[in-house]
């Protein structure tokens, strides 16, 4: 791609995606679940990471079991328990009613997230506000989370230690929200809820529970796979 059209589609509003070396496309989403903007692309916009040179300085997770909302959310923003606090913006802590009975749970902050400090605010919000007014919710009537709360490096999934960093903060809303449902959306979040490897299309279509409460939990496809 050349650099006029680069900045022609920039100046449209267009997102511009290219694929990782060594990587292929999915070929079949019934059978395979990889959340394409984290598994299968990366935005060509400049990353912010941590200079290799200097050291990260990481600090173990409070105990956050009996914080309420407010003291949770300065934690998060606060929080320096694995690496991914050194590239953010921002951290994203989640966004709705705390009350709701839907608990909508993602991978990870995106680009447009780490900006805004919101969950799904990008072309995958998009269809996911669509999605649920499509069923008869609006976006200010359910909870929607992510399993880490910091944007990693190129959209990249989260490694397993970032999402046991980080798993306490969501139990913690998870127990405050006390949902009749949670809805995890894409293998990621799917695989770290229910601590399964099975694809997205063998996890979806049933009903799944969810810790010690048994809260009923079923699985779809991350709506940017769905792009």
């Amino acid at each position: 791609m050349n650099n006029r059209r680069l900045e022609t589609l920039r100046a449209m509003g267009v997102d511009v995606w290219v694929r990782r070396q060594g990587q292929t496309p999915v070929s079949c989403p019934d059978t395979e679940s990889a959340d394409v903007e984290s598994e299968l692309l990366i935005e060509t916009s400049a990353e912010v990471t941590p200079d290799p040179g200097i050291e990260v300085k990481k600090q173990p997770a409070a105990d956050v079991s009996d914080y309420d909302w407010q003291q949770l959310e300065s934690c998060v923003a606060n929080c320096t328990a694995c690496e991914l606090h050194a590239g953010r913006t921002r951290t994203v802590f989640g966004t709705g009613n705390k009350q709701a009975s839907w608990l909508l749970v993602g991978e990870a902050p995106g680009a447009d997230e780490d900006q805004q400090g919101e969950p799904f605010v990008g072309r995958a919000g998009q269809l996911l506000n669509a999605m649920l007014e499509a069923i008869g919710l609006q976006r200010e009537a359910v909870y929607i989370a992510n399993i880490v709360k910091c944007r990693p490096p190129g959209n990249r999934n989260p490694h397993r230690e970032e999402a046991t960093a980080c798993h306490a903060y969501l139990e913690r809303q998870i127990a405050l929200i006390q949902p009749d449902l949670i809805l995890a959306l894409g293998k990621v979040a799917a695989s770290n809820l229910l601590h399964c490897d099975d694809t997205v299309g063998k996890m979806r279509g049933q009903q799944h529970r969810y810790g010690e409460a048994q809260i009923p939990l079923v699985v779809t496809y991350h709506p940017a796979y769905l792009l």
